[in-house]
């Protein structure tokens, strides 16, 4: 597989190393990801654009170490937009003002291929409102024991179902690692710690109807069933993209499945590269309605109140 270039007018990315393979298991290499996001990218930009760009980069393949990169490198093509934001460390008290990269058309995020990214990371908000995020996630983490994800699948049914309950849309996506990501879009008026405080109590409550299916602690030691982190509704927070590939065996991409497809045989690995772009040209963009499908977390965050 030759090196080769994409190029629109004067801007142009050129892949180098296209035969390297970045998945050994599978010999997908850096040329197949390219090509793949390529193909996705009309799908996959809407859900990144004018998002904060947290750069993961993976020079020695997916099962290489990775390091994350936020500030915008050296280097950089200057027709890929950056806009700054203070950032805060660990600690809650050092800041940091950083340049992040914005991934708004098909050559930016072919950039970041060539620059070692498999999956893609953004905030939840846009760099208009930055403080404002456009949904509230609920990450599943399936206990490591059989029939795990079988039981995520479950919790991520009863997390729909509380969802229509309080009067928010929810869509499902595999995260493409070993969970699931249930995503309810919300009209850009409510902060982090209110999005933070909902997906608590929302998973708290489902905690107490189904005890033993979810639960809400964070040592894993202590946990029964499946973790419903709403920990990760957090300002600054990035989330794997819907379509992003990621580092894992098979090289499956994050997929947006309908209801009626998550069903107990469903697994992450299923959805491959070739799978997930099959699925865009049968079912169009299955997650588009969460650009568009917004409601006002206030109504819902009293309805779920009401519920206890």
């Amino acid at each position: 597989m030759a090196d080769r270039e994409v190029r629109r007018g004067d801007r142009v990315v050129k892949l180098s190393s296209a035969d390297r393979v970045l998945f050994p298991d599978d010999g997908v290499t850096k040329g197949d990801l390219f090509d793949y996001y390529a193909a996705v990218a009309p799908v996959l930009i809407p859900h990144l654009r004018d998002r904060p760009f947290t750069m993961k980069r993976y020079r020695e393949g997916a099962q290489g170490p990775v390091f994350f990169q936020k500030q915008a490198p050296k280097g950089m093509p200057d027709w890929i937009p950056t806009r700054q934001f203070r950032t805060y460390q660990r600690d809650g008290k050092t800041t940091r003002l950083v340049d992040f990269p914005l991934v708004n058309d098909d050559l930016a995020l072919l950039w970041m291929v060539q620059m070692h990214c498999i999956d893609m990371n953004a905030w939840y908000s846009r760099v208009d409102k930055p403080d404002r995020p456009d949904f509230v996630l609920f990450d599943l983490d399936p206990p490591d024991e059989e029939g795990g994800f079988e039981l995520a699948i479950e919790v991520a049914h009863l997390i729909h179902e509380l969802l229509e309950e309080v009067g928010l849309p929810g869509w499902v996506k595999t995260s493409g690692a070993d969970g699931i990501h249930v995503v309810a879009p919300i009209q850009r008026r409510s902060s982090f710690e209110d999005t933070y405080a909902f997906a608590e109590q929302a998973a708290r409550l489902l905690e107490r109807r189904h005890p033993g299916k979810l639960t809400t602690e964070w040592l894993k030691k202590k946990r029964e069933g499946v973790l419903v982190d709403h920990r990760q509704n957090g300002h600054g927070k990035t989330i794997a993209s819907v379509y992003s590939v990621r580092p894992k065996p098979g090289a499956p991409v994050s997929t947006p499945l309908r209801w009626e497809e998550l069903t107990p045989d469903v697994r992450p690995r299923q959805f491959s590269m070739d799978v997930a772009l099959k699925r865009i040209e049968e079912h169009g963009d299955l997650f588009e309605p969460t650009l568009h499908e917004a409601r006002p977390l206030k109504t819902a965050a009293r309805a779920l109140a009401r519920l206890g």
